[in-house]
């Protein structure tokens, strides 16, 4: 399985026949890893996506990162320039079906405006990863973009369920890895 667009839609189709229960009790094991990484807790200002279908759910841990104090930021697609632009959030009450049904941000003033280089953890979905920290996403590129602009070393942390680790991931120079994978069963730093 070398080419892209097989794998993750293999990573998918696992990733979508968990069932309901077990989900639930893999969320529960993954926001609980993920809250406790030194990376986050250090961390005031956090990138997160907001989940959609069967994607580890961020919610829980978002709303629960706004109630400790922590500045939360998600991205709105910009399709016209093929770019996410940021905003803070106050509350998951703020978002609102966006590009392609994903919930982002409804509330886009100025002064909600966040830059990439302001954030200090970046918490990013994908289709499948692999243990170097490769990284497939769902064929945009807007992930890839937005990491490639930021100016510093930064943690990028994927959420992802143990289905979604593959032994290998194809990437190209451009692809941009994660640091560090936080799964139902493990959190694996990333050697690659």
């Amino acid at each position: 399985m070398s080419d892209k667009s097989e794998v993750r839609a293999e990573l998918m189709k696992k990733r979508d026949a968990i069932p309901t229960e077990v989900r639930r009790a893999k969320d529960r094991l993954i926001r609980e890893r993920l809250l406790a990484l030194d990376e986050i807790k250090v961390s005031n200002l956090i990138f997160f996506f907001a989940s959609f279908r069967s994607e580890i759910d961020t919610l829980e841990p978002m709303t629960l990162l706004l109630a400790e104090g922590k500045r939360i930021v998600l991205p709105k697609v910009d399709r016209k320039n093929h770019l996410l632009l940021l905003y803070e959030i106050k509350s998951i009450e703020e978002l609102v079906p966006g590009y392609m049904g994903i919930p982002e941000p409804a509330v886009l003033s100025e002064e909600r405006t966040i830059t990439v280089n302001d954030i200090e953890a970046v918490v990013i979905p994908g289709a499948g990863f692999d243990e170097a920290g490769n990284r497939i996403g769902y064929g945009g590129g807007y992930y890839d973009r937005l990491l490639a602009s930021i100016g510093k070393d930064l943690p990028v942390i994927a959420p992802a369920y143990e289905e979604q680790i593959t032994e290998s991931i194809p990437s190209e120079p451009h692809d941009i890895k994660v640091t560090m994978i936080v799964t139902d069963r493990r959190v694996i730093r990333c050697t690659g």
